[in-house]
């Protein structure tokens, strides 16, 4: 997904949409035959990239830790045989805030700031080099280049969302949930890891977040330009494209939650087990073996739990780094 397909604004607004409304009259041809859209040097675009995505973890990271809380919530137990800690996202907000106080929402956020610089900083830039060379402007080219970005950047950054997954799980044991590793630090943790498990012990349940960011960047951009336009098209919200972002977001969110959220439980599943000392998964072999152990043990909703805060999180999330990317790319075309 680009910023121009994101936030259209008014041609005269952004030097990208100038380029964008010359590129719509011909969406046939291949955009280097139209030359290519306005360039940002790619080191740059990372840059700018990870500073969005950044910026917009800092406002969304609290349902992150709900989320992490509610998908290790009766881990491979029958629903009915567990205490329940956590009942939804406002009364989990509460009681984390409640027990582990305001720091607790926003415990992994140094882990977190690390992997969305990194991973959206490879994706997004990485999404907008196949832009330029025109790979986006042929039929899937689109799908492909997100879906592959998308793997790329949590390829390269998945130790840093293992990490994250580990300091979000922890907590006092009056409300714990999943295993407890009980790091002191964001460097702890790491160094704790590698010695523990070697270097492939960072990446440590990387199988399932790859096909959970491919999935959820193929659904994103499958969904998000249809829904705007259909928001813009109907004119509920004229004159505001902030707004129309913003519920085309909410419209796609539907989507994404419905496809990601299996794959996030799995992925946060693989992250957080323990590991015995053959530096194996206690309790599971890999994305299958886990898959199955979820729905026979919890059924095929386990693999739904913490749905919510997923949807809650995306709109803004998606609106926000999107916003401020494209703001930044802007004044970096106009600096230039």
């Amino acid at each position: 997904m680009t910023s121009a397909q994101l936030l259209k604004t008014s041609p005269t607004e952004s030097p990208f949409c100038q380029q964008h409304s010359h590129r719509m009259a011909s969406p046939a041809v291949p955009r280097s035959v139209l030359g290519p859209p306005p360039a940002v040097w790619p080191p740059l675009d990372f840059a700018l990239g990870a500073l969005a995505c950044c910026a917009a973890c800092v406002f969304t990271n609290p349902l992150e830790v709900v989320k992490t809380r509610l998908q290790l919530q009766g881990e491979l137990r029958a629903r009915g045989s567990y205490h329940i800690h956590y009942r939804g996202v406002l009364q989990a907000l509460l009681v984390v805030g409640r027990t582990d106080g305001l720091r607790g929402l926003q415990k992994g956020l140094s882990a977190g700031l690390i992997y969305q610089g990194v991973m959206n900083g490879v994706r997004l830039g990485s999404y907008s080099w196949c832009e330029a060379l025109g790979v986006t402007a042929f039929h899937g080219g689109s799908l492909l280049s997100g879906a592959g970005a998308g793997a790329l950047g949590a390829l390269i950054a998945s130790p840093a969302y293992l990490v994250k997954t580990h300091l979000q799980a922890q907590t006092v044991d009056t409300i714990a949930v999943g295993h407890q590793h009980n790091h002191l630090s964001v460097s702890d943790a790491f160094v704790t890891i590698y010695r523990r498990e070697g270097l492939s012990g960072l990446w440590r349940g990387v199988n399932g977040a790859v096909p959970r960011v491919m999935v959820g960047s193929a659904a994103q951009l499958a969904t998000f330009t249809s829904a705007k336009d259909w928001v813009s098209h109907s004119q509920w919200v004229s004159g505001n494209g902030w707004l129309t972002a913003l519920i085309a977001a909410a419209i796609s969110g539907v989507a994404v939650a419905i496809t990601m959220t299996p794959f996030d439980v799995i992925s946060t599943r693989l992250y957080n087990q323990p590991v015995d000392e053959s530096r194996k998964g206690r309790l599971y072999q890999g994305f299958t073996d886990c898959l199955l152990k979820v729905c026979q043990a919890e059924g095929p909703l386990g693999l739904y739990k913490g749905m919510g805060p997923v949807f809650l999180r995306l709109a803004p999330h998606t609106v926000l780094s999107m916003l401020f990317w494209d703001l930044m790319r802007q004044h970096a075309v106009k600096d230039k």
